[in-house]
């Protein structure tokens, strides 16, 4: 089996060109796998998972947790809000309480930026990141990008414009990492309310226009507005952000080319994109998710090789 050049995946920060296509090769064989009469395979018989998630989630922790079963792991789920956490108990001993089972290996989301990086240094397991506050969701990106890949083959020279909240987006600044890693060349877009300050910094271009963006891209990725994490308005009301950036199908067939488009769900149809963008033939949307057990299945897999 081969292995990652790291022990546990916290971000796709830390991880080379390499280890992205090492994970796309490796999923590609899984693609294959999940596709078949019979799902199974007893890559991960003797290894035992525990998904802790602390914040809600459904397509991230069904897929992590279907692909732990394609692998014939022994998993366990933990929500926070019916555990002991709910009483006070902390992070580390939450968890080292869950080692104490002898499990190998943590997924864990975590409402907190830095959440698994500080779990990685205190217990003895290794630590998947499924999304820290607004930092990083590095399987996420993994999917998106393999995805894009699946559709246009080398991402060297593809342009990708992330459209929508990039300031609360833990998928914008994996996406954008993992894209630059793989060569393709990213834009964002959204209200300037809703763009970091800091993103020059990472080598992107900024766009405050929709049509320009589109125009100018290979692939849309169009992002879910974080109503949940803006503790301040950040545009006058929903109606005007679906006037300036919500995509619509007569938008799509007003550009001078055909283009990709992309969501990292879930989706709230007629407000980033509508129904008739989402269910188009230029829509992956179902696509990523099947592509996320493949991926999930292929990290899994790849770090469960410095356990074993």
């Amino acid at each position: 089996m081969s292995a990652l050049s790291v022990k546990h995946l916290l971000g796709i920060k830390d991880i080379n060109a390499n280890d992205i296509e090492m994970i796309f090769k490796t999923a590609d064989t899984f693609k294959e796998v999940i596709n078949r009469p019979i799902k199974k395979i007893p890559s991960l018989r003797d290894i035992t998972i525990a998904n802790l998630f602390f914040e809600n989630s459904t397509r991230t922790k069904l897929s992590f947790e279907l692909a732990e079963k394609r692998l014939s792991a022994d998993v366990i789920n933990f929500a926070a809000s019916s555990s002991s956490v709910s009483k006070g108990e902390t992070l580390i001993d939450t968890v080292n309480n869950i080692l104490a089972m002898k499990v190998d290996m943590v997924v864990m989301r975590h409402p907190y930026a830095g959440a698994a990086k500080f779990l990685s240094k205190h217990v003895n397991a290794t630590i998947i990141n499924a999304g820290d506050g607004a930092h990083e969701h590095p399987t996420q990106a993994l999917l998106d990008a393999f995805t894009i890949r699946e559709k246009v083959g080398d991402l060297k020279g593809c342009k990708v414009a992330i459209v929508g909240d990039i300031l609360h987006s833990r998928v914008a600044l994996s996406n954008i990492f993992c894209l630059q890693k793989l060569g393709a060349e990213v834009m964002v877009c959204g209200p300037a309310t809703l763009i970091p300050k800091y993103i020059h910094e990472l080598g992107v271009k900024v766009e405050p226009e929709l049509k320009k963006a589109l125009e100018w891209c290979d692939v849309a990725n169009m992002l879910r507005i974080q109503l949940e994490r803006q503790d301040i308005k950040f545009f006058p009301s929903l109606r005007e952000y679906v006037m300036r950036y919500g995509l619509n199908k007569e938008i799509l067939n007003n550009l001078s080319k055909e283009i990709i488009v992309m969501h990292p769900g879930p989706i709230n149809r007629g407000i980033e994109i509508t129904s008739d963008v989402a269910d188009s033939k230029q829509s992956l949307i179902l696509q990523q998710v099947e592509n996320g057990v493949a991926v999930r299945m292929a990290v899994l897999y790849l770090l469960a090789g410095a356990i074993k």
